[in-house]
Protein backbone atom coordinates (compact mmCIF):
# COMPACT_ATOMS: atom_id res chain seq x y z
CA UNK A 1 0.00 0.00 0.00
CA UNK A 2 2.47 2.37 1.05
CA UNK A 3 5.85 0.43 0.99
CA UNK A 4 7.63 0.62 4.48
CA UNK A 5 10.14 4.17 5.31
CA UNK A 6 12.22 4.84 8.22
CA UNK A 7 9.57 6.85 10.24
CA UNK A 8 5.60 5.77 10.12
CA UNK A 9 3.95 8.76 11.54
CA UNK A 10 0.70 7.96 12.70
CA UNK A 11 -2.27 11.51 11.88
CA UNK A 12 -1.24 14.29 9.60
CA UNK A 13 -2.19 17.06 12.18
CA UNK A 14 0.43 19.96 12.45
CA UNK A 15 2.25 17.90 15.00
CA UNK A 16 2.45 14.98 12.77
CA UNK A 17 3.29 17.35 9.54
CA UNK A 18 6.32 18.70 11.76
CA UNK A 19 7.60 15.29 13.00
CA UNK A 20 7.59 14.60 9.67
CA UNK A 21 9.46 17.59 8.18
CA UNK A 22 11.75 17.16 10.81
CA UNK A 23 12.57 13.18 10.44
CA UNK A 24 13.22 14.08 6.43
CA UNK A 25 15.06 17.13 7.15
CA UNK A 26 17.42 14.37 8.45
CA UNK A 27 17.66 12.41 5.67
CA UNK A 28 14.71 9.52 6.94
CA UNK A 29 12.61 8.00 4.39
CA UNK A 30 8.62 9.15 6.14
CA UNK A 31 5.16 7.80 5.30
CA UNK A 32 2.42 9.66 6.99
CA UNK A 33 -0.89 8.35 7.70
CA UNK A 34 -3.86 10.22 8.06
CA UNK A 35 -7.67 8.81 8.82
CA UNK A 36 -9.21 11.38 7.05
CA UNK A 37 -9.67 12.15 3.63
CA UNK A 38 -7.49 14.77 4.03
CA UNK A 39 -4.50 16.17 6.04
CA UNK A 40 -4.97 18.83 8.38
CA UNK A 41 -5.79 17.19 11.58
CA UNK A 42 -7.88 20.49 13.44
CA UNK A 43 -6.23 22.90 11.22
CA UNK A 44 -7.77 22.70 8.25
CA UNK A 45 -10.09 24.38 5.82
CA UNK A 46 -13.58 24.64 3.63
CA UNK A 47 -16.41 25.93 2.32
CA UNK A 48 -18.64 25.31 5.30
CA UNK A 49 -21.89 26.90 4.49
CA UNK A 50 -21.98 28.57 0.73
CA UNK A 51 -19.90 28.24 -1.77
CA UNK A 52 -17.21 31.35 -2.05
CA UNK A 53 -17.05 31.37 1.84
CA UNK A 54 -13.88 30.19 3.35
CA UNK A 55 -14.28 28.48 7.07
CA UNK A 56 -11.86 27.95 9.49
CA UNK A 57 -13.23 24.28 10.73
CA UNK A 58 -11.24 24.01 13.86
CA UNK A 59 -9.08 26.54 15.15
CA UNK A 60 -8.24 29.57 13.42
CA UNK A 61 -5.96 32.33 14.73
CA UNK A 62 -2.15 30.95 15.36
CA UNK A 63 -0.10 33.23 18.08
CA UNK A 64 2.03 30.63 19.15
CA UNK A 65 2.72 29.93 16.00
CA UNK A 66 3.52 33.72 15.09
CA UNK A 67 6.53 32.90 17.69
CA UNK A 68 6.91 29.00 17.55
CA UNK A 69 11.47 28.45 16.58
CA UNK A 70 9.91 25.46 15.48
CA UNK A 71 7.58 26.62 12.42
CA UNK A 72 9.95 29.55 11.90
CA UNK A 73 12.90 27.21 11.11
CA UNK A 74 10.70 25.80 8.53
CA UNK A 75 10.39 28.40 5.90
CA UNK A 76 7.22 27.56 5.46
CA UNK A 77 7.01 30.92 3.63
CA UNK A 78 8.50 29.41 0.55
CA UNK A 79 5.93 26.94 0.34
CA UNK A 80 2.55 29.13 -0.01
CA UNK A 81 2.19 30.39 3.91
CA UNK A 82 1.28 33.84 4.40
CA UNK A 83 0.44 35.23 7.63
CA UNK A 84 -1.81 37.77 7.65
CA UNK A 85 -2.99 40.13 11.04
CA UNK A 86 -6.28 41.99 11.61
CA UNK A 87 -5.84 46.21 12.04
CA UNK A 88 -6.77 45.22 16.01
CA UNK A 89 -5.62 41.95 17.81
CA UNK A 90 -8.71 41.81 20.35
CA UNK A 91 -11.68 43.93 21.06
CA UNK A 92 -13.80 42.86 23.68
CA UNK A 93 -17.08 45.11 23.73
CA UNK A 94 -18.91 45.48 26.74
CA UNK A 95 -23.38 46.06 27.68
CA UNK A 96 -22.64 49.77 28.61
CA UNK A 97 -20.53 50.73 25.28
CA UNK A 98 -17.56 50.46 26.34
CA UNK A 99 -15.01 48.54 24.66
CA UNK A 100 -11.06 47.26 25.48
CA UNK A 101 -9.07 46.86 23.27
CA UNK A 102 -5.24 44.66 22.47
CA UNK A 103 -3.55 46.14 19.75
CA UNK A 104 -0.25 45.37 18.25
CA UNK A 105 -0.20 49.23 19.34
CA UNK A 106 1.47 49.56 22.76
CA UNK A 107 0.06 52.89 23.15
CA UNK A 108 -3.53 52.42 21.65
CA UNK A 109 -3.55 49.73 24.40
CA UNK A 110 -2.40 51.51 27.30
CA UNK A 111 -5.35 54.40 25.74
CA UNK A 112 -7.86 51.68 25.82
CA UNK A 113 -7.45 51.13 29.50
CA UNK A 114 -6.79 54.47 30.82
CA UNK A 115 -9.87 55.24 29.00
CA UNK A 116 -11.58 52.84 31.38
CA UNK A 117 -9.27 53.78 34.28
CA UNK A 118 -6.80 55.90 34.46
CA UNK A 119 -3.68 54.47 35.17
CA UNK A 120 -4.56 50.67 33.91
CA UNK A 121 -2.78 51.60 30.82
CA UNK A 122 0.84 52.03 33.26
CA UNK A 123 0.06 48.96 35.03
CA UNK A 124 -0.21 47.40 31.11
CA UNK A 125 2.76 48.68 30.10
CA UNK A 126 4.78 47.34 33.49
CA UNK A 127 3.06 43.73 32.72
CA UNK A 128 4.40 43.83 29.02
CA UNK A 129 7.82 44.98 30.34
CA UNK A 130 7.93 42.19 32.10
CA UNK A 131 6.75 40.12 29.21
CA UNK A 132 9.61 41.82 27.05
CA UNK A 133 12.07 40.80 29.62
CA UNK A 134 10.93 37.43 30.42
CA UNK A 135 8.81 36.42 27.35
CA UNK A 136 11.77 34.93 25.11
CA UNK A 137 13.32 32.19 27.53
CA UNK A 138 9.64 31.38 28.65
CA UNK A 139 8.34 30.53 25.01
CA UNK A 140 11.73 28.59 24.36
CA UNK A 141 10.95 26.64 27.36
CA UNK A 142 7.50 25.64 27.04
CA UNK A 143 8.22 24.78 23.54
CA UNK A 144 11.43 22.29 24.30
CA UNK A 145 11.22 19.11 25.49
CA UNK A 146 11.20 19.06 29.57
CA UNK A 147 12.74 19.73 31.60
CA UNK A 148 14.16 23.10 29.37
CA UNK A 149 17.28 23.40 31.25
CA UNK A 150 18.68 25.92 28.92
CA UNK A 151 16.09 28.16 28.52
CA UNK A 152 15.36 27.27 32.34
CA UNK A 153 18.70 28.57 33.60
CA UNK A 154 18.42 31.95 31.01
CA UNK A 155 15.01 32.72 32.90
CA UNK A 156 16.41 32.00 36.32
CA UNK A 157 19.26 34.64 35.22
CA UNK A 158 17.18 36.91 33.94
CA UNK A 159 15.11 36.96 37.31
CA UNK A 160 17.20 36.41 40.25
CA UNK A 161 16.94 34.69 43.61
CA UNK A 162 14.46 37.18 44.77
CA UNK A 163 12.47 37.56 41.33
CA UNK A 164 12.44 33.55 40.91
CA UNK A 165 9.86 33.64 43.76
CA UNK A 166 8.06 36.43 42.92
CA UNK A 167 7.59 34.94 39.03
CA UNK A 168 6.52 31.68 40.90
CA UNK A 169 3.96 33.18 43.08
CA UNK A 170 2.44 35.46 39.90
CA UNK A 171 2.54 31.95 37.72
CA UNK A 172 0.16 30.33 40.15
CA UNK A 173 -2.00 33.84 40.87
CA UNK A 174 -5.71 32.82 39.30
CA UNK A 175 -6.43 35.71 36.75
CA UNK A 176 -8.76 37.26 38.91
CA UNK A 177 -6.58 37.54 41.74
CA UNK A 178 -3.90 38.80 39.23
CA UNK A 179 -6.66 41.35 37.77
CA UNK A 180 -7.57 42.65 41.36
CA UNK A 181 -4.22 43.30 42.22
CA UNK A 182 -2.88 45.23 39.11
CA UNK A 183 -5.61 47.00 37.83
CA UNK A 184 -8.49 49.19 38.61
CA UNK A 185 -10.83 49.42 36.07
CA UNK A 186 -12.43 46.91 34.30
CA UNK A 187 -11.04 46.58 30.78
CA UNK A 188 -8.12 44.58 31.86
CA UNK A 189 -9.54 42.30 33.45
CA UNK A 190 -11.94 41.50 31.06
CA UNK A 191 -8.89 41.17 28.24
CA UNK A 192 -7.33 39.38 30.59
CA UNK A 193 -9.53 36.67 32.14
CA UNK A 194 -10.92 36.24 28.21
CA UNK A 195 -7.77 35.08 27.17
CA UNK A 196 -7.20 32.77 29.93
CA UNK A 197 -10.45 31.28 29.42
CA UNK A 198 -8.90 30.20 25.78
CA UNK A 199 -8.44 27.25 28.20
CA UNK A 200 -10.36 25.08 30.19
CA UNK A 201 -9.69 27.04 33.74
CA UNK A 202 -11.98 29.23 35.74
CA UNK A 203 -11.07 32.55 36.80
CA UNK A 204 -10.00 31.50 40.21
CA UNK A 205 -8.05 28.40 38.84
CA UNK A 206 -4.26 28.65 39.36
CA UNK A 207 -2.33 29.48 37.20
CA UNK A 208 -4.91 31.08 34.70
CA UNK A 209 -3.08 33.80 35.27
CA UNK A 210 -0.38 32.49 33.36
CA UNK A 211 -1.91 31.59 30.16
CA UNK A 212 -3.69 35.17 30.06
CA UNK A 213 -0.38 37.13 30.52
CA UNK A 214 1.46 34.66 28.22
CA UNK A 215 -1.67 35.36 25.25
CA UNK A 216 -1.77 39.06 25.93
CA UNK A 217 2.37 39.08 25.00
CA UNK A 218 1.83 37.28 22.39
CA UNK A 219 -1.35 38.94 21.16
CA UNK A 220 0.48 42.59 22.31
CA UNK A 221 3.79 41.30 20.43
CA UNK A 222 2.93 39.37 17.44
CA UNK A 223 -0.90 39.78 17.07
CA UNK A 224 -2.95 36.85 16.82
CA UNK A 225 -2.16 36.06 12.83
CA UNK A 226 -4.01 33.81 10.23
CA UNK A 227 -2.66 32.17 7.08
CA UNK A 228 -3.90 34.33 3.78
CA UNK A 229 -6.71 31.80 2.16
CA UNK A 230 -7.59 29.56 5.48
CA UNK A 231 -6.42 27.26 7.78
CA UNK A 232 -5.84 24.75 5.85
CA UNK A 233 -3.27 26.99 3.71
CA UNK A 234 -0.64 26.17 6.88
CA UNK A 235 -1.27 22.35 6.70
CA UNK A 236 -0.66 22.95 2.53
CA UNK A 237 2.41 24.22 3.51
CA UNK A 238 3.74 21.54 5.66
CA UNK A 239 2.66 19.04 3.31
CA UNK A 240 4.56 20.15 0.50
CA UNK A 241 7.24 21.16 2.29
CA UNK A 242 7.69 17.37 3.40
CA UNK A 243 6.69 16.06 -0.31
CA UNK A 244 9.66 18.13 -1.57
CA UNK A 245 11.84 15.99 0.79
CA UNK A 246 10.52 13.10 -0.36
CA UNK A 247 8.24 12.43 2.38
CA UNK A 248 4.49 10.97 1.94
CA UNK A 249 1.06 11.49 3.23
CA UNK A 250 -2.01 9.09 2.61
CA UNK A 251 -5.41 9.87 3.76
CA UNK A 252 -8.20 7.54 4.36
CA UNK A 253 -5.65 5.27 6.05
CA UNK A 254 -6.19 4.44 9.89
CA UNK A 255 -3.95 2.97 12.09
CA UNK A 256 -5.53 0.20 13.72
CA UNK A 257 -2.39 -0.65 16.38
CA UNK A 258 1.58 -0.32 16.47
CA UNK A 259 3.39 -3.42 16.08
CA UNK A 260 5.74 -4.10 18.69
CA UNK A 261 8.65 -7.14 19.25
CA UNK A 262 11.07 -7.31 22.11
CA UNK A 263 9.76 -3.96 23.24
CA UNK A 264 10.27 -2.44 20.36
CA UNK A 265 7.78 -0.60 18.22
CA UNK A 266 8.94 -1.95 14.37
CA UNK A 267 5.57 -0.53 12.15
CA UNK A 268 1.72 -0.79 12.34
CA UNK A 269 -0.94 -2.18 10.78
CA UNK A 270 -3.87 -0.60 9.42
CA UNK A 271 -7.84 -1.17 9.82
CA UNK A 272 -7.78 -2.50 6.15
CA UNK A 273 -4.96 -5.13 7.33
CA UNK A 274 -1.84 -3.71 6.03
CA UNK A 275 1.64 -3.81 7.58
CA UNK A 276 3.88 -0.81 7.46
CA UNK A 277 7.46 -1.68 8.89
CA UNK A 278 8.84 1.04 10.43
CA UNK A 279 12.78 0.61 10.41
CA UNK A 280 13.59 3.37 12.65
CA UNK A 281 10.88 4.83 14.52
CA UNK A 282 6.96 5.42 14.79
CA UNK A 283 5.76 9.20 15.99
CA UNK A 284 1.81 9.29 16.64
CA UNK A 285 0.05 12.21 16.85
CA UNK A 286 -3.10 10.61 18.40
CA UNK A 287 -3.97 10.78 21.93
CA UNK A 288 -2.39 9.49 24.50
CA UNK A 289 -5.88 7.15 25.99
CA UNK A 290 -6.02 6.22 22.20
CA UNK A 291 -2.45 5.43 21.79
CA UNK A 292 -2.02 3.68 24.86
CA UNK A 293 -4.98 1.64 24.75
CA UNK A 294 -6.07 0.88 21.20
CA UNK A 295 -2.73 0.85 19.26
CA UNK A 296 -0.41 -0.53 21.71
CA UNK A 297 -2.43 -2.33 23.99
CA UNK A 298 -1.69 -3.66 27.84
CA UNK A 299 0.32 -6.44 27.25
CA UNK A 300 3.26 -3.67 25.74
CA UNK A 301 3.11 -1.56 28.68
CA UNK A 302 3.72 -0.84 32.43
CA UNK A 303 0.59 -1.25 34.51
CA UNK A 304 1.14 1.55 36.10
CA UNK A 305 0.68 3.61 32.79
CA UNK A 306 -2.54 1.63 32.34
CA UNK A 307 -3.72 3.17 35.89
CA UNK A 308 -2.65 6.65 35.01
CA UNK A 309 -4.76 6.69 31.96
CA UNK A 310 -7.77 6.11 34.07
CA UNK A 311 -7.43 9.51 35.61
CA UNK A 312 -6.32 10.84 31.82
CA UNK A 313 -8.70 14.31 32.10
CA UNK A 314 -9.43 15.87 28.66
CA UNK A 315 -10.66 19.50 28.74
CA UNK A 316 -13.92 20.69 28.26
CA UNK A 317 -16.08 20.15 25.08
CA UNK A 318 -16.92 22.84 22.32
CA UNK A 319 -19.87 24.42 20.62
CA UNK A 320 -18.67 26.18 17.43
CA UNK A 321 -20.80 28.22 15.09
CA UNK A 322 -19.97 29.62 11.31
CA UNK A 323 -21.55 31.79 9.30
CA UNK A 324 -21.62 33.23 6.15
CA UNK A 325 -22.58 37.18 6.10
CA UNK A 326 -24.07 39.67 3.88
CA UNK A 327 -21.66 42.23 5.51
CA UNK A 328 -19.66 42.97 8.57
CA UNK A 329 -21.06 42.56 11.84
CA UNK A 330 -22.66 45.35 12.99
CA UNK A 331 -21.33 46.11 16.32
CA UNK A 332 -22.20 49.36 18.47
CA UNK A 333 -18.65 49.61 19.60
CA UNK A 334 -16.55 50.80 16.76
CA UNK A 335 -13.75 49.64 18.21
CA UNK A 336 -14.88 45.87 17.58
CA UNK A 337 -15.08 46.30 13.85
CA UNK A 338 -11.56 46.31 13.26
CA UNK A 339 -10.63 43.74 15.67
CA UNK A 340 -9.97 39.66 13.96
CA UNK A 341 -11.06 38.20 17.51
CA UNK A 342 -13.90 39.59 19.81
CA UNK A 343 -14.66 37.89 23.17
CA UNK A 344 -17.95 38.38 24.85
CA UNK A 345 -18.76 38.60 28.33
CA UNK A 346 -20.71 41.38 30.70
CA UNK A 347 -18.55 41.20 33.54
CA UNK A 348 -16.87 39.08 35.68
CA UNK A 349 -19.40 38.17 37.22
CA UNK A 350 -20.54 36.36 34.05
CA UNK A 351 -17.56 34.58 33.18
CA UNK A 352 -17.65 33.26 37.16
CA UNK A 353 -21.23 32.34 36.32
CA UNK A 354 -20.43 30.01 33.37
CA UNK A 355 -16.91 28.60 34.97
CA UNK A 356 -19.28 27.58 37.77
CA UNK A 357 -22.02 25.84 35.54
CA UNK A 358 -18.92 24.06 33.63
CA UNK A 359 -17.55 23.08 36.92
CA UNK A 360 -20.92 21.59 37.52
CA UNK A 361 -21.75 19.89 34.56
CA UNK A 362 -24.25 22.42 33.51
CA UNK A 363 -24.55 24.18 29.41
CA UNK A 364 -24.23 27.71 30.87
CA UNK A 365 -27.41 30.01 30.10
CA UNK A 366 -25.45 32.67 28.27
CA UNK A 367 -22.22 31.68 27.00
CA UNK A 368 -19.58 33.18 26.89
CA UNK A 369 -18.04 33.35 23.71
CA UNK A 370 -14.26 33.76 21.49
CA UNK A 371 -16.01 35.06 18.11
CA UNK A 372 -13.63 35.27 14.99
CA UNK A 373 -14.26 37.78 12.25
CA UNK A 374 -12.37 36.66 9.32
CA UNK A 375 -12.54 39.37 6.44
CA UNK A 376 -10.96 41.87 8.61
CA UNK A 377 -7.48 40.02 8.70
CA UNK A 378 -8.33 38.26 5.42
CA UNK A 379 -10.34 39.20 2.92
CA UNK A 380 -9.80 36.57 0.43
CA UNK A 381 -12.04 34.58 2.77
CA UNK A 382 -15.23 35.53 1.28
CA UNK A 383 -16.95 37.51 -1.80
CA UNK A 384 -16.21 41.50 -1.69
CA UNK A 385 -18.64 43.19 0.92
CA UNK A 386 -19.24 39.93 2.77
CA UNK A 387 -18.15 38.57 5.65
CA UNK A 388 -16.54 34.83 7.13
CA UNK A 389 -17.24 34.45 11.08
CA UNK A 390 -17.11 31.78 13.75
CA UNK A 391 -17.75 31.92 17.48
CA UNK A 392 -17.18 29.39 20.04
CA UNK A 393 -17.77 28.20 23.92
CA UNK A 394 -17.48 25.86 26.17
CA UNK A 395 -19.87 23.09 27.30
CA UNK A 396 -19.59 20.29 29.63
CA UNK A 397 -17.80 17.05 28.92
CA UNK A 398 -20.75 15.46 30.80
CA UNK A 399 -23.57 17.33 30.89
CA UNK A 400 -25.82 16.92 33.95
CA UNK A 401 -28.19 19.66 33.29
CA UNK A 402 -28.86 22.86 31.52
CA UNK A 403 -29.07 25.92 33.24
CA UNK A 404 -30.72 27.94 30.35
CA UNK A 405 -33.50 25.61 29.09
CA UNK A 406 -34.18 21.68 28.67
CA UNK A 407 -30.87 20.31 27.14
CA UNK A 408 -29.66 16.91 27.06
CA UNK A 409 -26.13 17.04 25.99
CA UNK A 410 -27.08 14.70 22.94
CA UNK A 411 -26.00 17.22 20.74
CA UNK A 412 -28.73 16.45 17.50
CA UNK A 413 -29.88 18.82 14.93
CA UNK A 414 -32.30 20.59 17.80
CA UNK A 415 -30.36 21.07 20.21
CA UNK A 416 -27.43 22.19 17.87
CA UNK A 417 -29.44 24.58 16.44
CA UNK A 418 -30.96 25.42 20.08
CA UNK A 419 -27.75 26.54 21.68
CA UNK A 420 -26.38 28.64 18.38
CA UNK A 421 -29.53 30.69 18.59
CA UNK A 422 -28.16 30.91 22.38
CA UNK A 423 -25.14 32.30 20.91
CA UNK A 424 -26.40 34.48 18.31
CA UNK A 425 -28.66 36.38 20.78
CA UNK A 426 -25.61 36.97 22.80
CA UNK A 427 -24.06 38.57 19.43
CA UNK A 428 -27.44 40.01 18.38
CA UNK A 429 -27.04 42.20 21.99
CA UNK A 430 -23.68 44.09 20.87
CA UNK A 431 -24.27 44.07 17.27
CA UNK A 432 -28.33 44.70 16.44
CA UNK A 433 -29.22 43.35 13.62
CA UNK A 434 -26.75 40.95 13.19
CA UNK A 435 -28.78 37.71 12.57
CA UNK A 436 -30.57 39.94 9.74
CA UNK A 437 -27.12 39.25 7.77
CA UNK A 438 -26.94 35.77 8.25
CA UNK A 439 -27.10 33.97 4.78
CA UNK A 440 -25.73 30.45 6.00
CA UNK A 441 -24.65 29.17 9.38
CA UNK A 442 -22.70 25.27 9.64
CA UNK A 443 -23.01 24.11 14.15
CA UNK A 444 -19.92 22.05 14.60
CA UNK A 445 -21.00 19.71 18.40
CA UNK A 446 -18.50 17.80 20.56
CA UNK A 447 -19.45 14.47 18.22
CA UNK A 448 -19.10 16.52 15.52
CA UNK A 449 -16.00 17.59 16.04
CA UNK A 450 -14.80 14.01 17.38
CA UNK A 451 -16.23 12.29 14.36
CA UNK A 452 -14.32 14.84 11.48
CA UNK A 453 -10.60 14.06 14.14
CA UNK A 454 -10.42 11.41 16.13
CA UNK A 455 -7.93 13.47 18.78
CA UNK A 456 -10.99 16.05 19.54
CA UNK A 457 -12.36 13.65 22.21
CA UNK A 458 -15.77 14.97 23.26
CA UNK A 459 -14.98 18.11 21.05
CA UNK A 460 -12.07 18.60 23.40
CA UNK A 461 -9.37 20.79 21.39
CA UNK A 462 -6.40 20.98 23.29
CA UNK A 463 -5.82 17.27 24.42
CA UNK A 464 -6.18 16.99 27.69
CA UNK A 465 -7.10 19.67 30.25
CA UNK A 466 -4.68 22.63 30.97
CA UNK A 467 -5.23 22.47 34.75
CA UNK A 468 -2.15 21.80 36.90
CA UNK A 469 -2.37 18.46 37.91
CA UNK A 470 -2.09 17.73 34.45
CA UNK A 471 1.01 19.73 33.11
CA UNK A 472 4.62 19.42 32.77
CA UNK A 473 5.74 16.61 34.69
CA UNK A 474 2.00 15.03 34.85
CA UNK A 475 1.64 14.86 30.69
CA UNK A 476 -0.03 13.03 29.82
CA UNK A 477 0.71 10.72 32.97
CA UNK A 478 2.94 10.90 35.91
CA UNK A 479 6.15 9.84 34.91
CA UNK A 480 5.43 10.17 31.21
CA UNK A 481 6.70 14.40 30.89
CA UNK A 482 8.58 13.82 27.48
CA UNK A 483 7.93 11.88 24.00
CA UNK A 484 9.57 9.18 24.90
CA UNK A 485 7.25 6.08 25.68
CA UNK A 486 7.58 3.12 27.53
CA UNK A 487 8.02 1.30 23.92
CA UNK A 488 11.81 1.75 22.55
CA UNK A 489 10.96 3.98 19.42
CA UNK A 490 7.48 4.86 19.88
CA UNK A 491 7.21 8.42 20.44
CA UNK A 492 3.92 10.64 21.15
CA UNK A 493 4.01 13.44 19.47
CA UNK A 494 0.36 14.84 19.69
CA UNK A 495 -1.12 18.08 21.78
CA UNK A 496 -1.37 14.69 24.57
CA UNK A 497 2.29 15.32 25.23
CA UNK A 498 4.27 18.21 26.89
CA UNK A 499 3.66 21.73 26.02
CA UNK A 500 0.16 20.52 25.04
CA UNK A 501 -2.76 22.62 22.89
CA UNK A 502 -2.09 25.15 20.31
CA UNK A 503 -0.97 25.15 16.37
CA UNK A 504 3.39 25.83 17.63
CA UNK A 505 4.35 22.11 16.26
CA UNK A 506 6.10 21.43 19.17
CA UNK A 507 4.88 17.90 20.36
CA UNK A 508 5.72 16.47 17.01
CA UNK A 509 9.49 18.66 16.71
CA UNK A 510 10.33 16.86 20.16
CA UNK A 511 9.26 13.54 19.61
CA UNK A 512 11.13 13.69 15.88
CA UNK A 513 14.11 15.03 18.12
CA UNK A 514 13.25 12.43 20.58
CA UNK A 515 13.51 9.65 17.59
CA UNK A 516 16.77 10.94 16.00
CA UNK A 517 18.60 10.99 19.17
CA UNK A 518 17.83 7.21 19.93
CA UNK A 519 19.02 6.69 16.25
CA UNK A 520 22.42 8.37 16.82
CA UNK A 521 22.81 6.75 20.04
CA UNK A 522 22.34 3.31 19.10
CA UNK A 523 23.97 3.86 15.76
CA UNK A 524 27.20 5.42 18.29
CA UNK A 525 27.30 1.98 20.48
CA UNK A 526 27.01 -0.68 17.04
CA UNK A 527 30.21 1.76 16.19
CA UNK A 528 31.36 1.58 19.35
CA UNK A 529 31.20 -2.55 19.86
CA UNK A 530 32.73 -3.02 16.12
CA UNK A 531 35.74 -0.87 17.20
CA UNK A 532 36.01 -2.68 20.17
CA UNK A 533 35.71 -6.03 18.67
CA UNK A 534 38.05 -5.25 15.97
CA UNK A 535 40.93 -4.18 18.34
CA UNK A 536 40.55 -7.41 20.76
CA UNK A 537 40.30 -9.12 17.72
CA UNK A 538 43.83 -7.55 16.69
CA UNK A 539 44.81 -8.55 20.57
CA UNK A 540 44.54 -11.94 19.72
Amino acid sequence: MTGDADAVVIGAGPNGLVAANVLADAGWSVVVLEAEPDPGGAVRSGELTLPGFVHDRFSAFYPLGGVSPVLASLGLDRYGLRWRRSPLVLAHPLPDGRCPVLSMDLDETCASLDADAPGDGDAWRRLYGEWERLGGPLIDGLLTPFPPVRAGVRLAARLGPAGLARFARFALLPIQRLTEEEFSGTGAEMLLTGLALHTDLAPDSAASSMFGWLLAGLGQQVGFPVPEGGAGRLTEALVARLGARGGRVVCNTRVARVTVRDGRAVGVVTAGGDEVAAGRAVVADVGAPALYRDMVGREHLPGRVFDALDRFQYDNSTVKVDWALDGPIPWEADAARRAGTVHMADDMEHFVTASSDMIRGRIPARPTLVLGQMGVADPTRSPPGTETAWAYTHVPQKVRADAGGDLKGVWDLAEADAYADRIEAEIEHLAPGFRALVRGRYVATPPIFEASNANLVGGAVNGGTAQLHQQLIFRPVPGLARAETPVRRLYLGSASAHPGGGVHGACGSNAARAALAWDRLQRARILAAGAAGRVARRSR
